[in-house]
């Protein structure tokens, strides 16, 4: 426990770590990676040159400053980030190396202003912030159905849309696959030809579980997506993590529209294929946009999933119907998923909403969402990248 002296000290420092948090977080990844290189195998080098990962830590400082007195209130993000660490292998000895350059960040940015009070309340609330991440972690890891990454064979590969391509794959040791919640991900850990470092990524597992094998569908866009869908085969060997996330349908068994654009629709086809499975009484509507039927993928899955259960609702969105697509037999929405659209669905107030695709396309719905009048916690979502907070929508 914090003494109140310490607790005082952190909450004054929020509103300077807003205005240069930033800079600070900016510069712990340069201090922190000069010192320790073999930590580029574990940090996705895209985000960090778009610094959105910089973004995302100083967004989780602050949060943690703010309610470094009461931090039960952030357990929910801290869980979110700690799946990931736990995906990518973050281990509790990498926590110390973490705070040591974070507060040397602190004290290189705000220079006089990080007086030696403010560093120690730092240093101590370090080694709280730290130890709930640790424990948490810890639980996590315990739950796994194994720890960091195993090989795993490509048994089959195939392409389901215009740019996203399905990797079916199976463990190499033989062993059953533990079960997973529809809406996880796993990690795969790949290396590229001229680059000096292992790549991690996440993808969601866009199946349902029991299958016998995981597959991920992967969006043709960046370096390891490319990579996958240019360089990996059937018969090749992909390292990969277990399942992990707290993305998933809640059990409540009220009515769940999933909502998705693009690549974002590979967690929602295993959410809708588990639920259809196992909540067959629950009403589901299954909502996807692209820009027409060649980028529409697993419409077909979709579609069986509804034929199948009469409580099932899929709706596919093109906001650029090919000639193709007008003179099919296959029914879509022309457009785009606007306020207009959703109010159409005349839902109730207890309805639950699933988000999955770009950021500024979540934080779209979600806005429209809350305009309707729908409970703001009613809304989960998935967003692909470092945690950024979806709180400009609210």
């Amino acid at each position: 426990m914090l003494d109140e002296k310490t607790i005082n000290i952190i909450k004054s420092t929020v509103p300077v770590l807003k205005t240069q948090g930033e800079d600070i977080t900016g510069r712990f990844y340069n201090l922190m990676f000069q010192d320790h290189p073999e930590l580029l195998n574990m940090f996705n080098q895209t985000n960090q040159k778009k610094q959105t990962q910089r973004a995302a830590l100083a967004n989780a400082v602050i949060a943690a400053a703010a309610n470094i007195d009461q931090l039960e209130h952030i357990i929910p993000a801290v869980r979110q980030i700690g799946y990931k660490h736990t995906s990518i292998g973050v281990k509790p000895e990498h926590y110390p190396i973490v705070g040591k350059y974070l507060l040397l960040a602190i004290k290189d940015v705000l220079q006089g202003a990080a007086t030696s009070d403010i560093m120690r309340a730092w240093e101590k609330a370090y080694g709280v912030i730290a130890d709930a991440f640790i424990g948490i972690e810890n639980e996590m890891y315990k739950q796994a159905g194994w720890q960091g990454y195993k090989g795993f064979t490509v048994i089959k590969k195939m392409k389901e849309s215009k740019d996203i391509t399905s990797f079916y794959v199976k463990p190499i040791d033989g062993l059953p696959l533990p079960e997973f919640e529809a809406g996880q991900y796993i990690s795969i850990k790949v290396r590229i030809a001229d680059s000096p470092y292992t790549h991690i990524r996440q993808y969601s597992l866009s199946d349902a579980s029991g299958k016998g094998h995981y597959r991920i569908s992967v969006k043709k866009d960046g370096a390891v997506s490319s990579h996958l869908h240019d360089h990996v085969h059937e018969g090749d060997v992909l390292d990969i993590s277990a399942p992990a996330g707290d993305f998933m349908l809640t059990p409540s068994g009220k009515t769940a529209v999933l909502i998705s654009a693009g690549a974002g629709i590979t967690p929602m086809m295993g959410m809708l294929k588990t639920a259809a499975e196992k909540q067959p009484e629950r009403f589901i509507i299954f909502i996807h946009a692209a820009k027409n039927g060649d980028y529409a993928a697993f419409r077909k899955e979709a579609e069986e999933a509804a034929a199948n259960n009469s409580n099932v609702k899929v709706i596919f969105v093109y906001s650029e119907p090919s000639e193709q697509d007008r003179s099919g037999d296959k029914p879509f929405y022309e457009g785009r998923i606007d306020q207009d659209f959703l109010e159409q669905l005349n839902l109730k107030q207890d309805t639950e909403y699933y988000l999955c695709g770009s950021a500024p396309f979540m934080m779209q719905m979600n806005d429209m969402i809350i305009k309707l009048g729908f409970d703001p916690q009613s809304v989960r979502y998935e967003l692909f990248g470092p945690q950024l907070s979806m709180a400009k929508a609210n």
